[in-house]
Formats: structure tokens, C-alpha cells, sequence
């Protein structure tokens, strides 16, 4: 899942930002309105946070401006401001949740989650197969021929992909974009070793690999059965 997250305070976002890597997906931060709404324009999201008291353009303001632009992209608005009155104002300019500081993590993660599965009329798929593996997004639960894998948040949200895309070759840049929060090619190997490991736990053993690089172009996981 990619986020957009609008927040002034620095600290805020940045922990925001981090939380959500931790557990597997990608975040792009915005410290005020006029930046926001700039990348909310320019990038595809599944979810916006978007902070109701930003600089240089409020969170509301924005708000109404995607929606006049028909963007549809979900968004939750993250406001001090919590009485019924402020909730109701923030969901009628657009919002589609309203979660009020402080709060807790785990309930935003929630709430973005729901939000992202909500997004299509038949909702976002929950799980994909690929030959004898299987993973469910909402458990996290990964299996291979009934076994069940152990994977970090990082080699989950890279597996995700992977299968999501099965049966096509996936660059090293849509990798970088998707699963890391990077834009460019920083000539890193992050990607190599992620790949090392999590080929190991989902291949080791087996003897019908299933993750394959694909010289010069990229990765591929695939049933050759």
C-alpha cells in the first residue's frame, strides 16, 4: 500500500512515516497543504492522512480541491479538532474518516487499512496464489504446500508484489517505487539481498522454484508446472 502522508509537525510525520514502513509499506510525507496537494496530483495512492491545521493551504482546502478535481483517492483527516461538529465538517469537505489526536497507531493502521480495501466496488483482492503459495494480506499469513513461512514486513510487502504481478517481469525501479520509498536507482543492493532471502524461505527445499530473475530485466514469480 502507498501513503501520502500531510502532516506539519515533523516529528508526527516522520513517526507516522516510519511506523508504516515497518510493517511493509511505502509512505511519501508532505509538510504542508500546497506540497500535498502537489503529489496528491502527481502520484497514484491507496490512502491520504492528511493533518486538518497545515501551512500554506489547510487540510480541508485541499481536501475540497481533490474532490473538485475528482480525485477519489481515500482520505483520512487527523485533527486535535474533535468535536462533532469538527468530524462532521472535515467528512461533508471530502474526508472519508476522521481520526482525532492523539491516537494510537494501531488504530490508524486500522482505519487506513479498511479505508484502502473499501477504495474499488468489488474491493481489493485479500490474498493471491501462485502455484502451491499462498499469501492472505489480512492475516499476513504466507504458506507454501500448507508450510507457513516467516516473513519480515519487508520480504511480506516485496512478496506481495511479486505475486500481485505474477507471470510478469518486474523491474528493479517498480520494485524501488513500490516496495521501497525510493524514486531513482541509488545503485544500492538492497534489492539483491531482499530478493537472497526471501528466495530462500520461499524456495528452499521445494524442488519447483518459483521466484526467477530474469536477466537483464528484472524478477518474475511463476508456476512453470
Amino acid at each position: 500500500m502507498r501513503l501520502l502522508i500531510v502532516e506539519d509537525d515533523r516529528d508526527a510525520a516522520d513517526y507516522i512515516a516510519r511506523a508504516f514502513r515497518e510493517v511493509g509499506h511505502v509512505a511519501d510525507q508532505a509538510a504542508d497543504g500546497e506540497e500535498g496537494l502537489a503529489l496528491a496530483l502527481e502520484r497514484q495512492y491507496d490512502v491520504l492522512v492528511v493533518d486538518r491545521m497545515l501551512p500554506k493551504r489547510d487540510g480541508l482546502s485541499l481536501i475540497g480541491e481533490l474532490r473538485g478535481k475528482k480525485i477519489d483517492t481515500p482520505i483520512l483527516i487527523l485533527s486535535a479538532l474533535g468535536q462533532v461538529d469538527d468530524r462532521v465538517k472535515g467528512l461533508r469537505a471530502g474526508g472519508d474518516d476522521y481520526l482525532t489526536k492523539p491516537y494510537s497507531f494501531s488504530e490508524l493502521l486500522a482505519r487506513v487499512e479498511v479505508l484502502a480495501r473499501r477504495r474499488s466496488g468489488r474491493g481489493e483482492e485479500t490474498g493471491y496464489r501462485v502455484g502451491d503459495l499462498e499469501l492472505d494480506r489480512l492475516s499476513r499469513r504466507v504458506a507454501r504446500a500448507g508450510k507457513e513461512l516467516d516473513l519480515q514486513p519487508r520480504e511480506f510487502r516485496l512478496l506481495e508484489y511479486l505475486m500481485k504481478h505474477a507471470g510478469q517481469v518486474v523491474t528493479r525501479t517498480m520494485l524501488l517505487e513500490n516496495v521501497w520509498d525510493y524514486h531513482f536507482d541509488p545503485q544500492t543492493n538492497v534489492i539483491d539481498v531482499h530478493i537472497s532471502r526471501l528466495r530462500s524461505k520461499i524456495d528452499k527445499g521445494f524442488s519447483q522454484p518459483l521466484l526467477h530473475t530474469i536477466r537483464g530485466a528484472g524478477y518474475m514469480i511463476r508456476d512453470t508446472k
